[in-house]
């Protein structure tokens, strides 16, 4: 909420939002100058982008996605995007009529696929023929399907819309659980080795809440619901974990998960098992795995026999366990 006659710190117009961790109040305009500014500085320290690289930014019709894609073209960058149904009902209908008209509007590049049509699966059966939780399925299959797209269509950098939230909230369960495996590979750019593109995350300094108000200022439609298939992830308890924290004292997740970039993950470095022990191909994909089989291959070949689950039975099941 913005107090009634606040105003912009910087032109000192009526403001639209506060952003209590900058302790400050911003017009739509200076303070879509101050997200471009974030996206800016993260790209540039890290070197996640130059101006010759062809992106692929990974859409899922939320806002997150739809704002890097939209941040990206506004500075000058390359950018396609590249939608994946997972067949998770309803959702996923409306999530790609997000993604197609965000595209359509703009004349950009969607592409799209779909794990039921060329795969024989989606994520509701691959969850019950796998026994695996559902948030695990789909991101096997969103990972391998990022990479082999990115790689096929002769991208040199993968984007995806994770923001500030997102890393801060996976940093508080890794470091919950002294993952160090995970806590290793917990960074903003994944540079490309063999069999795998760079994969970068422009929004790490920005938050959800920023991304909603760029949505809105900007006039982007977005879906607003989240996935009916994370009821119950722990992701979404960190969060609201670090929400109260923000709460008492702003600016605490950006401190906690830039800190940790400049301060611990340089120590880190190269302790990470998955990315220096040798790799084979997949022997039906081709894609890099330890195994004989990637994760993808082996949830596709259970998943595709089973018959067909309906999201509800998949729902149901986890809000009886609750």
């Amino acid at each position: 909420m913005v107090a009634v006659g606040s105003k912009c710190r910087v032109c000192k117009a009526p403001a639209i939002i506060d952003l209590p961790r900058h302790n400050a109040h911003f017009c739509a305009e200076h303070f879509l100058e101050l997200c471009r500014r974030q996206v800016v500085k993260a790209i540039e320290k890290f070197d996640m982008l130059s101006k010759g690289d062809r992106v692929l930014v990974a859409v899922s019709g939320g806002k997150d996605s739809l704002a890097v894609w939209d941040i990206l073209i506004e500075l000058g960058y390359q950018a396609d995007g590249l939608y994946i149904g997972l067949g998770i009902g309803e959702y996923s209908e409306t999530s790609a009529v997000f993604a197609r008209d965000f595209a359509e509007q703009r004349g950009l590049h969607l592409i799209e696929i779909s794990l039921r049509e060329q795969y024989g699966y989606d994520v509701p059966t691959a969850a019950k023929a796998t026994k695996r939780v559902p948030c695990s399925a789909c991101g096997i299959s969103k990972r391998h399907l990022f990479d082999k797209a990115a790689l096929d269509g002769g991208y040199t950098v993968l984007v995806t819309g994770h923001n500030l939230d997102d890393e801060a909230a996976v940093l508080l369960g890794n470091t919950l659980r002294w993952d160090v495996e995970y806590l290793s590979r917990q960074l903003p750019v994944l540079p490309a080795r063999d069999g795998f593109p760079k994969k970068v995350k422009p929004l790490i300094r920005l938050t959800e809440r920023e991304m909603a108000a760029w949505c809105i200022v900007r006039g982007i439609d977005y879906l607003v619901d989240e996935c009916p298939m994370a009821l119950g992830n722990k992701h979404l308890a960190y969060k609201e974990s670090l929400n109260a924290i923000e709460l008492q004292s702003p600016g605490s997740k950006a401190a906690f998960y830039l800190n940790f970039l400049d301060n611990m993950a340089p120590l880190l470095s190269g302790r990470s098992v998955a990315a220096t022990d040798g790799l084979r191909s997949c022997g039906s994909c081709g894609a890099p795995t330890t195994g004989d089989l990637c994760a993808f291959c082996r949830v596709a070949e259970k998943a595709s026999a089973h018959e067909p689950v309906p999201v509800e039975l998949v729902l149901g099941k986890g809000r009886g366990r609750r």
